[in-house]
């Protein structure tokens, strides 16, 4: 006999476990589901820095989020780290722009946050609030029912819904089972990621430099014991990065240190490195009668810009919203016309983001020369235009275009709740 709930959300990462906490707000039984123990003890972390490698750049449409949910307040302040400036240069010439937080009359441009943090404080808050948590369970089967989705789990558990949300990543197997179509391709480089001691402060800055091997970006954190932390996220082609990731601590530092240009003097210490290859994926469709997709089950995207994690929470936003107009109209949350309009509303978002980090990612690895000129030019032209610098900013932090009702300031209006 199959357990009964209003929706299942397959998936406890940030963007899943974000919508549980969102959903659970409604009078909707919920269920969530993951291979992982749930809730599960808090992560500890024994790098030599004291961070994890994992890290998102939070935006402030996705700290809104959090906080109109009660999430953001359970994290601590010192796992938070604000930055108020933004660095891009180009390697291959002289084109450099910057980004200030003042000029937007904000007091900063985002947060950089380990993930587990994140992680802890939802799964925290919704052990509190009565959804039903399914940990260590894998989804093995998935049936269609005229009016409901029956998913087998690992153990022979059945559950049933008539609407099951798959947030369960990039290689999503609730994807497979219901056979959305994917377009993706691979975008023939790899990241190394790690956390690195930088010998002097990083300023309250995010920095990224774009070299023809690909962009190399440092992510303040915060300070420990007077000593200077920021993750990195560099994008290397393969044979490249298998060359880094063979090399000593000390080249490594050392390689580091050039491919940065020593802006925040020498580089002295590094966590263990992971090496990530850098695929891209968009689902044909998020949408079919009863089950949908959300982040990287949808869409993961090129870490350019650090935006997927914030088109996922973006995603579980709108479907917050389009679940709970749903009930207020009588329709059925299942319905397909009603999870169509989740799919047109963000759809068209994640694409144009998509395409836009795709075009920065090609003209920057562009080595024509007067490709080369043109980008340097565009650059230092753009730095000079406050209002156009200002609205490509807004619109990066998701405070620019129509928001999702939990995305907006809560000190500024109603999360409409």
């Amino acid at each position: 006999m199959a357990q009964q709930f209003d929706v299942i959300v397959v998936g406890a990462g940030m963007v899943g476990a974000t919508l549980a906490r969102a959903l659970a707000d409604l009078p909707l039984r919920i269920a969530l589901v993951d291979a992982m123990p749930l809730p599960g003890p808090a992560r500890t972390v024994t790098t030599g820095s004291g961070y994890d490698a994992r890290v998102s750049a939070i935006s402030a449409a996705s700290e809104h989020i959090f906080a109109n949910l009660g999430v953001w307040q359970r994290l601590p302040a010192a796992g938070r780290s604000p930055y108020r400036f933004m660095r891009v240069w180009d390697a291959e010439g002289t084109g450099e722009i910057g980004f200030d937080a003042d000029a937007l009359g904000e007091l900063r441009l985002g947060h950089v946050v380990e993930n587990h943090l994140i992680q802890d404080a939802l799964l925290e808050s919704l052990a509190e609030i009565g959804v039903r948590l399914f940990g260590e369970q894998r989804v093995e089967g998935l049936v269609q029912e005229p009016d409901s989705w029956r998913l087998l789990l690992e153990g022979g558990n059945y559950l049933q819904a008539p609407l099951v949300v798959a947030a369960d990543g990039a290689k999503s197997k609730l994807r497979e089972l219901a056979g959305f179509a994917m377009r993706e391709w691979d975008y023939l480089h790899n990241a190394i990621v790690t956390t690195v001691q930088t010998e002097r402060p990083h300023q309250a800055t995010a920095w990224q430099r774009f070299m023809p091997t690909g962009p190399l970006a440092l992510l303040p954190l915060n300070d420990r014991n007077q000593a200077h932390y920021c993750s990195i996220v560099w994008s290397v082609v393969p044979e490249h990065a298998g060359r880094i990731m063979a090399l000593d601590d000390a080249a490594f530092l050392r390689e580091l240190e050039e491919a940065f240009e020593s802006r925040l003097g020498r580089i002295l210490a590094a966590d263990q490195r992971h090496r990530i290859p850098l695929r891209q994926r968009h689902a044909r469709r998020y949408a079919m009668p009863g089950l949908v997709l959300i982040g990287d089950a949808a869409h993961s995207i090129h870490p350019l810009a650090g935006q997927g994690v914030n088109l996922g929470l973006l995603d579980a936003a709108e479907l917050f919203d389009v679940v709970r107009a749903a009930l207020q109209r009588g329709e059925g949350i299942g319905a397909l016309s009603v999870l169509q309009r989740y799919e047109r509303r963000r759809m068209g978002a994640n694409l144009g983001m998509m395409a836009a980090m795709e075009g920065f990612e090609r003209l920057f690895h562009a080595n024509a020369l007067p490709l080369r000129w043109i980008r340097n030019t565009g650059m230092r032209l753009l730095d000079g235009q406050s209002l156009l610098k200002g609205g490509i900013m807004r619109r990066a932090m998701g405070l620019a275009g129509e928001l999702p009702s939990l995305a907006r300031d809560p000190e500024a209006a109603s999360p409409g709740l």
